[in-house]
């Protein structure tokens, strides 16, 4: 028996790198009994003959897991955001972040397409990075034409397991071909009249670059907090525990509560009004949710 980590998941097959070989795999019979579904970057024992027939007998447990983008393992997610078209939103970061957070893993905010910006447009970007940073979030600004501080990026991806993920048309696969060019992975110009673009990614595959291996992902822009509860959300947003301990009541939500720091910073202009809001509308997204049985 041998161990390997699955790198690409494509029609029934599992693909599985160890060392320096790649061994096509199939998953088990007994898998869809036990409702193990193996997924891209999973830790896994398997058992071959040759490189090109393949059995995965076990997935090892998972430190963590994605479900859209279907992935596991993942040390860190370099998300990124179009500076414009699509214009930059606050509200679909922060859902990224809390997803983020929840599975306790790192996030990285890239923010791409700085070179389409106007002066008074790159200022509005700048003060919301330096936002973010002070939240405690790494804040990269990028451009895939001009080269604009890839080293950076690059720098952050060395020996880890790296998701990028965003919604679509913010120039993911554009990044990743300007980080490492021999890739050449499709991209698609963005519809003027959507704002947005084609989805140009179809499935999750681990890739090399940096020393590390990065998943390109199929975008998505909409995102629902089917695993966050009511108690963990306070926790997704970093200034918040931060400031928690100056709170009178152990376990303040944030809300109701007399004396919160959090209020009060956000009174006093110390925490930014949008974040708030946005914390204060995940919170009724969650508490309405249907109960799952």
């Amino acid at each position: 028996m041998s161990e390997g980590k699955i790198i690409k998941a494509l029609s029934g097959f599992y693909y599985v790198l160890d060392g320096e070989r790649l061994v096509q795999c199939r998953g088990r019979g007994n898998f869809r009994k036990k409702k193990v579904s193996p997924l891209v970057g999973d830790y896994v024992e398997y058992q071959a003959d040759n490189d090109q027939e393949g059995y995965i007998l076990a997935v090892q447990e998972r430190k963590n897991e994605l479900i859209r983008p279907p992935i596991a393992n993942v040390d860190q997610a370099i998300l990124v955001f179009s500076a414009v078209r699509p214009d930059f939103s606050t509200a679909l970061l922060d859902r990224f972040l809390v997803l983020i957070e929840s599975k306790q893993i790192e996030p990285i905010i890239c923010i791409t397409k700085m070179d389409l910006l106007t002066e008074h447009q790159e200022e509005a970007i700048n003060q919301f990075a330096e936002q973010y940073r002070a939240f405690g979030y790494p804040v990269v600004l990028t451009s895939s034409e001009d080269d604009m501080n890839l080293e950076e990026v690059h720098s952050f991806l060395q020996g880890k397991t790296s998701v990028f993920a965003g919604q679509s048309g913010v120039g993911k696969s554009s990044l990743l071909n300007a980080l490492r060019p021999e890739l050449g992975l499709k991209t698609d110009e963005i519809s003027d009249a959507l704002g947005r673009g084609k989805h140009t990614t179809r499935h999750v595959e681990l890739i090399h670059v940096d020393n590390g291996l990065v998943a390109d992902t199929p975008g998505f822009s909409s995102l629902e907090f089917t695993e966050v509860e009511v108690e963990d959300l306070p926790f997704c947003f970093p200034e918040m525990v931060k400031m928690s301990h100056k709170c009178k009541f152990r376990g303040c939500l944030h809300i109701n509560e007399p004396k919160c720091a959090v209020k009060s910073a956000v009174e006093n202009g110390d925490l930014p009004a949008y974040r708030y809001e946005h914390y204060l509308q995940f919170m009724e997204e969650i508490k309405e949710r249907k109960p799952r049985y």
